[in-house]
């Protein structure tokens, strides 16, 4: 699907929701999330062509192939944590939004914290 589609078919879900917040709010809740998730796997077809491109790019520079998974993983935990976070403000949970969003963040911390050290490490190497 090409953005264009995707638009209206936000702009739609979104209207159907606010219609059915008047009387019903779960079924604008539920809309919204189906609406999300519709989105999210039209998402995943642009994901293995970015996969792709970056497999690519790291066979013309001779990357190691740890730091192109690390790479995927934290663009992966980035839109999870973001696209969950979304669906927990439309629900009203703000609080439980920030927490998703918090541990996203500290994961890809944690997942760059070994690719710090290699570089850390190889500064240090060319200052001795």
């Amino acid at each position: 699907m090409n953005i264009i589609q995707i638009g209206m078919i936000g702009a739609a879900g979104a209207l159907l929701a606010v219609q059915f917040k008047r009387g019903r709010e779960e079924y604008g809740i539920y809309i919204s999330v189906v609406l999300s998730l519709i989105i999210f796997f039209c998402v995943l077809d642009y994901m293995g062509m970015i996969i792709e491109a970056v497999k690519t790019i790291s066979s013309y520079i001779h990357l190691e192939t740890a730091y192109i998974g690390t790479l995927i993983k934290m663009l992966g935990i980035t839109y999870i944590a973001e696209f969950s976070a979304g669906i927990c403000k439309d629900a009203g949970y703000q609080t439980v939004a920030i927490q998703i969003e918090i541990f996203g963040k500290l994961a890809v911390l944690v997942l760059c914290m070994p690719v710090l050290l290699t570089l850390l490490e190889m500064i240090q190497g060319f200052l001795s």
